[in-house]
């Protein structure tokens, strides 16, 4: 079993604002079966990526655009389902009006790949519904827009809360093992242990 990154390009829109943003897209799995995280920009780039192996689903951590954009598109190329967690079907709508994921998410679930056990972690703050994956047989968490080398994601837009995020963080990420690497939605990867100390200093900052 082994993660693999590609790294696509598109924007961002949310609030009557557009950014231009790279994205990760996270390929978990073997050379038979592979699980997708985070469909974003390019669905065609990622099918390459994939190759002829098996697509077992689709993973949103949460929806807003950049996450989810290629979702749809990889879905009818591979025929895996999308997985979302209920609570983010509200920013899913903004980039899919006409469409909807095919399987929630639910805090505790465990999706299977190969012989690893995917832990779905529901950590709101950045997105009503965000959620992180942790496999604890790779020492790995995917953490979407919720943590990332030096804080918490982005809490100042609508369907999003500073102190919810903390709270995720706090109760949920930084209780995983210390050398766990976080592999983050954008930039670089980090580690629980990494940030752990910082978590006073993000609370003072407020951001």
């Amino acid at each position: 079993m082994r993660i693999e990154r590609l790294v696509t390009s598109g924007t961002f829109s949310l609030d009557g604002g557009t950014w231009d943003v790279d994205n990760n897209v996270w390929l978990l799995g073997d050379d038979e079966q592979v699980l997708v995280i985070d469909a974003a920009h390019d669905a065609g780039a990622i099918a390459t990526a994939v190759g002829d192996r098996r697509v077992t689903g689709i993973v949103c951590t949460h929806a807003h655009n950049d996450h989810v954009d290629a979702a749809p598109g990889l879905s009818a190329r591979t025929g895996a389902p999308v997985l979302l967690h209920p609570d983010d079907e509200v920013l899913w709508k903004l980039a899919h009006p006409s469409a909807s994921p095919d399987r929630p998410l639910v805090n505790g679930q465990i999706l299977r790949i190969g012989d690893c056990a995917v832990h779905v972690l529901h950590t709101p703050g950045h997105a009503p519904g965000a959620v992180c994956l942790y496999v604890p047989e790779l020492g790995a968490l995917f953490s979407g827009d919720t943590l990332f080398q030096g804080g918490p994601g982005a809490t100042g837009r609508s369907h999003s809360d500073f102190s919810t995020i903390i709270s995720s963080i706090s109760q949920t990420l930084l209780t995983l093992p210390a050398e766990t690497v976080v592999h983050t939605g954008h930039g670089a990867d980090t580690t629980i242990g990494a940030e752990a100390p910082q978590l006073e200093d993000w609370i003072r900052r407020g951001h």
